[in-house]
This record gives structure tokens, sequence and C-alpha cells, in this order.
């Protein structure tokens, strides 16, 4: 399975256009894997590079209700454009990341994938 790779963010159909209204396309809404860095973006809404040594677990998660977009409370973010298909990532230490230009530490991010499961295999990180 090859560990690099681009992984669009998961939009969902009633999110689509209001999304792209606020100038999220889905072209620009992804999550991207080298050797070395996993790289978020959701448009200008939110972004972060991590260190990929810093990675420390990842695992499915379970769907969310009411709630869409980039949002987070001290470290946890929760990064998506439809309420499944999400993926945890536990940090091993903060790492910066900003939404709307704004920094902030990240810790913990979950993400809604189109392929939630492709995305685990090629990021090879224990689950917890």
């Amino acid at each position: 399975m090859p560990r690099n790779g681009r992984f669009p963010i998961r939009y969902s159909p009633w999110v689509a256009l209001p999304f792209r209204l606020m100038a999220l396309p889905p072209g620009g809404s992804f999550v991207e894997l080298d050797d070395r860095t996993m790289r978020v973006r959701l448009g200008w809404a939110f972004s972060a590079r991590i260190p990929r040594p810093l990675v420390a677990a990842a695992r499915t998660a379970p769907p969310v209700h009411l709630t869409i977009g980039a949002h987070g409370w001290r470290g946890r973010w929760l990064v998506n454009g439809a309420r499944d298909g999400l993926v945890e990532v536990d940090l091993s230490e903060p790492v910066r990341a900003f939404t709307a230009g704004f920094p902030l530490r990240l810790r913990q991010l979950a993400v809604s994938l189109d392929d939630p499961d492709a995305f685990l295999a090629a990021l090879d990180a224990p689950s917890r």
C-alpha cells in the first residue's frame, strides 16, 4: 500500500453548494500524505502540517451530529464536510495549525474523508 497520496474530505450533498458559496470547494479540501508530512486543508477555513513521526495513533470514529466545518477547543479539532467517514488522529505532541488564518495548537484531529480505510492504510499508524 502506498504511504503517499491525496485523500479528499467528504462533503455531504447538502453541504457542497453552501461550502462552494463560502469559497470552500471540494478540490481545496483534502488530507495529503508524503513521506514526512500529513497536510490538512479545508480551503481557507483550516490548515495544518503535521510531521508524520508525531502521529501517535489513528482510527475510524463514529458519525457526528449537527456540526459541519472546522471547529474545536483545547487542541481537539473537527474538520468535516459530512457527518460520517470520520478518522481521528492523535498526536504525540501539539503542532501549530490555523483556522481562518488564526493560529491554534492541534493535538487531536477528526476529519471526514471519502475513503477513510485507504487513508488509514496509507498512514499506517497504530490504532487505540
